[in-house]
């Protein structure tokens, strides 16, 4: 059954390709989260990770990105404003991590890549957005005599 209710919005193909984009990177958001607390409490790395054995950097880095990871993929997975900025916060601490202070926590190339990628398509999507609110605009407008 169809719904031509007025109330609710007809959803253009951009924003449904951006909000299916959240949502995957929501689900890789809680993966690195999951990935941080496993390593936290010994689950992974053979122990090597557990919390009381990290150095001091690692002890200020990792618990922060346990903690940020998985409620900025909560907040992308609702589509909320908040979501993509607690994910940006976190991209830069693993940015700054892996490559300003590399010689600390090490390098992760792929981690950097990844959120290069999310970052550029994320910019895409804004500039798409801008284009079709430009575009509604000029249908909008009024020629008078």
């Amino acid at each position: 059954m169809e719904n031509d209710s007025p109330t609710v919005p007809k959803r253009t193909l951009t924003e449904i390709l951006y909000v299916v984009f959240l949502r995957l990177v929501a689900v890789t958001s809680l993966w690195f989260g999951l990935q941080y607390w496993g390593m936290l409490v010994g689950y992974s790395l053979d122990g090597q990770g557990r919390f009381d054995l990290l150095t001091v950097p690692w002890q200020v880095a990792a618990p922060t990105l346990a903690v940020v990871f998985p409620v900025a993929a909560l907040g992308l997975w609702l589509a909320v404003s908040w979501g993509p900025v607690l994910w940006a916060l976190a991209a830069i601490v693993q940015f700054l991590m892996y490559e300003t202070w590399s010689e600390i926590f090490g390098t992760n190339t792929f981690v950097l890549l990844f959120h290069g990628l999310v970052a550029a398509l994320y910019v895409l999507f804004r500039i798409a957005f801008w284009l079709d609110d430009r575009r509604r605009a000029g249908q909008v407008t009024t020629h008078l005599p």
